[in-house]
């Protein structure tokens, strides 16, 4: 990228998609680029701008607490008879995972500390 600076100079937040776009194009070229470089500092500024689009006009809503709970057991190779200890017993573990029976706090508490689920997805339910 021969003109760094001036890109850097013309850096603003990003209120377009065509903004966006352009941004994200840019970034695609310096994805590659050295470590403690210009074109490095240039990358981390453009991905804080597009990063705060995105979380503005692209917000991604907290993971069903089952469907994160089903994908950690198959993450980590768990059967359901694994889950017995978080949920109290068998039919539970059936009960919550087929939508049955909600999760209650001290489940909640057990999957997070057991299985490292967030809170935040655990509760979205």
């Amino acid at each position: 990228m021969n003109n760094l600076e001036q890109i850097k100079s013309e850096l603003k937040p990003v209120h377009s998609d065509q903004e966006y776009r352009k941004y994200l194009s840019i970034i695609d070229t310096l994805v590659d680029c050295a470590e403690n470089s210009p074109e490095e500092e240039l990358l981390e500024l453009l991905s804080i701008l597009v990063e705060d689009y995105e979380l503005k006009h692209y917000p991604i809503e907290p993971p069903d607490p089952v469907e994160a709970i089903k994908l950690r057991i198959e993450e980590q190779g768990l059967k359901r008879k694994d889950l017995i200890s978080y949920f109290g017993s068998a039919s539970r573990v059936s009960e919550v995972l087929n939508r049955k029976r909600p999760l209650t706090l001290e489940m909640i508490r057990k999957l997070h500390r057991g299985l490292g689920i967030s809170a935040e997805t655990l509760l979205a339910g």
